[in-house]
């Protein structure tokens, strides 16, 4: 195939992902993500927003300062500031894109930005200018494209190129588009633009109207190069398009579409367990490719004929995603150098204190559970990550008493500071009232705002993952915990969250983008 036969995969989990109510993440959360995406190929990793706040900074920065395979990209808003915040936190990066964009459509010009449409075309220009000066790969984004008119856009996407630009993202902001008449958009830019072979066209889909994969298939056709995704469709409303939807419809229907990424979609399953597991948004059993019944069969005569012969009523294996591919399954037996090279292949990376209490846990887990999978390992590395964070509370013991017809009760000892306190609480379930005695001592005067429990693998002996979001005065944290008792799980997500709400988590990013 010819090189104009690839398609780049640019994801944007990070930064828009991040951006779904409730999913804010922490930079060591972030880089841990950026780790699964480089092990997938992935061309291009939105890593944020880089003028946002100091803790999106210092995350753009370390996933930049630590990604070497993929490029690194920053969000900025066609002024200065944005641009100069963006090149900083990129500087260390192997491969870095400033990704500058402003909007374009009628009612965004009149109603947000108050500027004529000349006005834009020269801040687009000084901007893409601006950015070219401090770093050779620029990406230029029309906000609200799919509402813009498309002789405007031709005037100013020309522009953009001409000033450096050597991407144009024509995101669908909103989620508006029907797929022909997208299509049909991107095919008119490319034949109406004069210098537009100068550039790579992207296209970047919101899933409002249930439509952002189709979206994108259909802007590819009409000869887009770049798709914008995220993982497990994650982001801001209903979403973005989803990562492994648009790569495994490329793979599967190569026939009909005739192009192809690089993404090494084995590892797809396990990037996906990861986002879910950090972000605690669960993933549907019925979703696409990742879902726990993507590959199920129920009925009988599809069993049968799968049985028979797979392509019956499979168009792609479970394997080729990552169901079923792990190997090496980890037990007590395991030594230090098979957990840290099961870690490593899982793009894990762990050194010193946090090597030895990852290991530590390991053990302890292997003692519980007869076998270890891979699900377990992120999930152990997750909990201890979280448990390396500065630790206000911690929990000392835990006693719950749970019986028919009597009103559930928990009795604890945390300790705050090294100081002990212990409380008794009693609730509409275990886990209410291993909460409300937390309470009782931490007063924290935060509102609950989910508890999701996510059975990490199979058999009675599962691991149970916690998350447990939080929220005070605006800003949103999600605890995570881990244990094969779910009721110690929960009082750890809790208390977790609690300790990043102690050393002052970000605010939930709220910020205008494409």
């Amino acid at each position: 195939m010819s090189s104009n036969d690839r398609v780049i995969i640019f994801d944007t989990t990070l930064r828009d992902g991040e951006q779904s109510p409730g999913a804010s993440m922490t930079g060591e959360e972030k880089l841990r993500i950026a780790r699964a995406l480089e092990r997938l190929k992935v061309d291009v990793i939105e890593a944020g927003f880089a003028i946002a706040s100091p803790g999106d900074f210092a995350a753009v920065k370390l996933v930049a300062d630590n990604i070497k395979d993929s490029t690194v990209c920053s969000l900025a808003r066609a002024v200065d500031a944005d641009i100069e915040r963006a090149a900083e936190a990129l500087a260390g990066a192997n491969s870095g894109r400033i990704h500058t964009f402003i909007a374009t459509s009628p009612i965004h010009m009149q109603y947000k930005l108050r500027m004529q449409p000349e006005q834009v075309v020269e801040q687009a220009v000084r901007a893409v200018t601006k950015a070219r000066s401090l770093c050779a790969d620029v990406e230029f984004s029309c906000e609200d494209a799919g509402r813009s008119e498309i002789d405007f856009l031709c005037r100013i996407i020309e522009a953009a190129i001409d000033a450096g630009a050597r991407t144009i993202n024509i995101p669908d902001t909103v989620g508006y588009a029907i797929p022909h008449q997208y299509a049909d958009t991107i095919r008119q830019l490319l034949e109406r633009i004069p210098n537009a072979d100068k550039a790579v066209f992207s296209v970047h889909c919101h899933n409002d109207l249930g439509l952002a994969v189709a979206n994108s298939l259909a802007a590819v056709v009409a000869g887009a190069r770049q798709v914008e995704c995220t993982i497990n469709g994650l982001g801001e409303r209903a979403g973005n398009a989803a990562l492994e939807e648009i790569v495994m419809a490329i793979k599967t229907r190569q026939d009909l579409l005739g192009v192809h990424t690089r993404i090494e979609t084995e590892n797809i399953l396990a990037a996906s367990r990861l986002v879910s597991g950090i972000t605690g948004f669960p993933v549907q059993p019925n979703k696409a490719i990742v879902g726990a019944n993507a590959f199920a069969h129920e009925s009988g005569i599809h069993q049968d004929g799968v049985l028979k012969h797979r392509e019956t009523y499979e168009i792609m294996s479970a394997q080729s995603v990552g169901w079923n591919a792990n190997k090496m399954v980890m037990g007590k037996h395991s030594g230090r150098a098979a957990f840290r090279s099961r870690l490593e292949e899982l793009g894990i990376v762990l050194e010193g204190d946090e090597l030895n209490a990852a290991f530590g846990r390991f053990k302890e887990l292997a003692d519980k559970k007869h076998e270890i999978f891979d699900e377990d390992l992120q999930a152990l590395v997750s909990d201890t990550l979280a448990d390396e964070a500065p630790e206000h509370y911690k929990l000392a013991s835990l006693e719950v008493a749970s019986k028919t017809g009597v009103v559930p009760q928990a009795q604890l000892v945390l300790s705050i500071d090294g100081a002990e306190l212990s409380a008794t609480a009693q609730g509409s379930g275990p886990v209410d009232a291993t909460f409300k005695a937390i309470e009782t001592i931490a007063d924290s005067g935060a509102t609950l705002q989910l508890y999701s429990v996510n059975a990490i693998t199979r058999g009675t002996d599962s691991q149970g993952e916690v998350t447990v979001r939080l929220e005070k005065g605006g800003r949103i944290v999600n605890g995570n915990g881990a244990d094969t008792d779910i009721v110690v799980a929960s009082a750890k997500a809790y208390l977790n969250a609690l300790n990043l709400m102690q050393v002052g988590a970000k605010a939930h990013p709220q910020v205008e983008g494409v």
